[in-house]
């Protein structure tokens, strides 16, 4: 049995929907000789540490009960310095001014000898290169599969299994609200003030929706893509966006007289990055509804490839961060 121990830090949905799917995957790992322990969990409050492992029932039940996880003190970098273990996962919330705190949470790790796997775009929108230098830097392994497309393996898709392949542009959905959004003005002819007011009850949409309606959240995406995948040093900065808050229903009506749906569809290529709506014919691949998010791929070799999926979710994230635990288990 490999024993591999890792930290949670940041225990909002994401990080509670990761210490789940390690709870319910338990037995199946075992039945391939893993063993995950998490022996640290931070969130704003305080944390715990278990050497030997903390009872995740136990954490989540008192997270759901007080609202935090705090039996101490330490604060998330105490951990991710102070306490053995193998990676750390760093689920804090994304903060696209100037990514921290999980910036710092990421750099300490790897200045520990730690692998990191993150969900957490605001660093990796802002400071790719550099936390892709650090980690090599320091001999350990980066991996971010749940940073663009929730449950979507694009990363995984491009870098391993396209591997190879030289990809000259991808275009897609990356932010299932305004694709909801869209859909349900197209679908019911709704106002966007009121298709908003729609997702935010469902919990689709934030209160304040400004990241996702305004393209930002898009954009910091599509950036991460292009510096994964082309090389790319750009920031979400270097994104031209424009959102979906000016689309009026007469403007989705007039699209589906012609056959054609409204998307806020994400481009890179030949040194181009945008995030913008665009028409796109009803029968294309991209035209998907509701909250999914899909990437279209083009290859030298394999021609296009086209990925959908579920782009948000805390499981679906966290199936994600697991598909990347595993991979540094078995490459590490």
């Amino acid at each position: 049995m490999k024993t591999i121990r890792l930290s949670i830090i940041g225990f909002g949905a994401v990080g509670q929907g990761v210490a789940r799917t390690i709870l319910s995957k338990k037995e199946i790992l075992h039945k391939q000789g893993i063993d995950l322990r998490v022996i640290g969990i931070s969130d704003s409050k305080g944390s715990e540490i278990n050497v030997d492992g903390i009872d995740l029932k136990s954490a989540l039940a008192r997270k759901k009960q007080k609202g935090t996880i705090a039996k101490g003190n330490e604060g998330a970098l105490d951990i991710i310095r102070d306490v053995e273990h193998e990676i750390v996962v760093e689920a804090t919330p994304t903060n696209i001014k100037d990514g921290e705190p999980g910036l710092s949470n990421m750099l300490g790790a790897f200045d520990s000898g730690k692998h990191v796997i993150t969900s957490n775009k605001g660093p990796l929108a802002l400071y790719f290169s550099q936390l892709k230098e650090s980690a090599e830097d320091n001999g350990v392994i980066f991996r971010y599969e749940a940073t663009v497309g929730g449950a979507v393996p694009i990363f995984n898709l491009i870098h391993e299994s396209l591997a190879g392949n030289r990809v000259m542009g991808i275009e897609g959905i990356l932010n299932g609200t305004t694709n909801y959004i869209l859909t349900r003005m197209a679908e019911e002819r709704l106002t966007y003030e009121l298709a908003l007011k729609e997702a935010q009850e469902l919990g689709i949409a934030e209160t304040d929706p400004t990241y996702d309606v305004e393209g930002i959240d898009s954009a910091c995406k599509l950036v991460i893509l292009a510096n994964s995948v082309f090389g790319q040093a750009a920031t979400y900065r270097d994104v031209e966006v424009t959102g979906i808050t000016k689309i009026t229903p007469e403007a989705l009506e007039l699209a589906s007289k012609n056959n054609y749906v409204v998307k806020l569809i994400c481009e890179a290529g030949n040194g181009t990055l945008t995030v913008a709506p665009r028409l796109v014919p009803k029968k294309h691949p991209l035209a998907v509804g509701g909250t999914l998010n899909v990437a279209s791929i083009l290859t030298d070799l394999a021609g296009r490839i086209t990925i959908s999926g579920k782009g948000a979710g805390s499981i679906e994230t966290a199936s994600s961060i697991l598909s990347d635990i595993l991979y540094i288990v078995r490459n590490s």
